[in-house]
C-alpha cells in the first residue's frame, strides 16, 4: 500500500474506522480517560454498545456511497476500538505509530494487518517513551503540520494532555521540510467545557481555504491569532463553548466539497452548506459523550 496524506481534505480514497462491536461495560470513573466520559458515567447516560455501532456503521456506508476503501480493527473482546485516530497517523507517504496511554496498547496491534502492507521503511515509531502524541493533536495542511499540545507544570498528572513537546520535536524531526507550528491547548481534568482533548476538539481545517476555530480552545491568544492570520478571519467558523462541547469542529472530509457531519450541528451544518460543500449528516450523539466525533474514529491512509 502506497500512502498518501498531504492535508485533511483532499479526496479520500482508504481510511481506518473504528469499531464500536465489543466495546466492552461502561468503565469505572477511575478507568475513563477523560471529563466527559466521566460526566455521562457519573450521570448513567453513558452510550450503550448497541447505538454505538449503529453510529459508525453509518459512517462506513457514507464511505462506500463515495468508494471508499475502509479497514476495520480487529475485533478485541471488551475493549473499546472506537477512535482510530488516536493510535497512529499518516504523512506524507509515512505511518507513524504514536505513543498512546498504556492501557490503549492493543489498539494498535489490532490494525496490524493493515500496517504489514506498508513498506517497513516508511513505519515509525518513536524511540522513547517519554514522547507522546496522537494522531488527534496532529494535522497536516500541505506544507504545514499543526499539532497541539500542552505546556503546562503539570502535564504529567494530567491525563488529558496528550502530545508532550518531545513529541512535537520528534514529528518535526521527521519533516525537516515541513513548517511544524504547535499550539498550546487549553486542558481540564474536571470540565469537559474547558478541556481541549486534542487539537481537533478546538480547529479543523475543512473546504479549500476554510477552517473551525474555538478562540478559547488556546491557552495562549497568540496561537489562536496565528490561525486567524493564516486563513483570515473571514474564511473562519467560530464555535461557540456549548458547540465545542458538543464537538463541532470534529466533523471529517471526504473532499474539499463533502464532509461528513454530526445531523445536530445546525449552525455548522448551514454555513459548510452555504460553501457548496455536501454535508453528509449522521448521528453521532452517543459516541460523542466520550468526548471523541468523526475525526476522532476515522485514520485517513490515501487521498489523491
Amino acid at each position: 500500500m502506497k500512502l498518501n496524506i498531504q492535508n485533511e481534505t483532499s479526496r479520500l480514497r482508504a481510511v481506518v474506522l473504528g469499531t464500536a462491536i465489543s466495546n466492552g461495560p461502561v468503565p469505572k470513573i477511575e478507568e475513563a480517560y477523560d471529563p466527559k466520559s466521566i460526566e455521562h458515567i457519573k450521570a448513567g447516560t453513558y452510550p450503550k454498545e448497541s447505538d454505538m455501532v449503529l453510529e459508525i456503521e453509518a459512517v462506513a456506508k457514507v464511505f462506500e456511497k463515495y468508494d471508499v476503501k475502509v479497514y476495520r480493527p480487529e475485533v478485541i473482546q471488551n475493549y473499546n476500538q472506537i477512535f482510530a485516530r488516536d493510535i497512529g497517523l499518516v504523512i506524507e507517504d509515512t505511518f507513524i505509530k504514536s505513543n498512546i496511554l498504556p492501557d490503549r496498547e492493543k489498539e494498535i496491534k489490532a490494525i496490524e494487518y493493515v500496517i504489514d502492507q506498508i513498506n517497513p521503511k516508511k513505519v515509525y515509531k518513536a524511540p522513547s517513551e517519554d514522547i507522546h502524541f496522537e494522531g488527534g493533536d496532529i494535522m497536516i495542511h500541505n506544507d504545514h503540520v499543526f499539532i497541539g499540545t500542552y505546556r503546562g507544570q503539570d502535564y504529567s498528572d494530567c491525563i488529558v494532555a496528550r502530545t508532550n513537546m518531545k513529541g512535537v520535536e520528534y514529528i518535526r524531526s521527521l519533516f525537516p521540510n515541513k513548517i511544524v507550528k504547535e499550539f498550546d491547548l487549553r486542558k481540564s481534568m474536571d470540565d469537559p467545557r474547558n478541556n481541549a482533548l486534542h487539537l481537533d476538539c478546538c480547529f479543523q481545517p475543512v473546504g479549500k481555504n476554510k477552517a473551525i476555530i474555538h478562540k478559547e480552545g488556546f491557552r495562549n491568544l497568540d496561537d489562536y491569532k496565528y490561525l486567524v492570520d493564516f486563513f483570515g478571519n473571514e474564511n473562519l467558523f467560530h464555535i461557540n463553548r456549548d458547540e465545542m462541547y458538543y464537538m463541532n469542529s470534529n466533523i471529517f472530509s471526504i473532499s474539499e466539497n463533502i464532509v461528513i457531519s454530526e445531523k445536530g450541528f445546525t449552525r455548522l451544518n448551514t454555513w459548510l452548506r452555504s460553501l457548496d460543500i455536501t454535508v453528509e449528516e449522521v448521528a453521532y450523539s452517543e459516541i460523542a459523550k466520550q468526548e471523541g466525533l468523526l475525526r476522532c474514529s476515522t485514520m485517513p491512509l490515501i487521498r489523491d
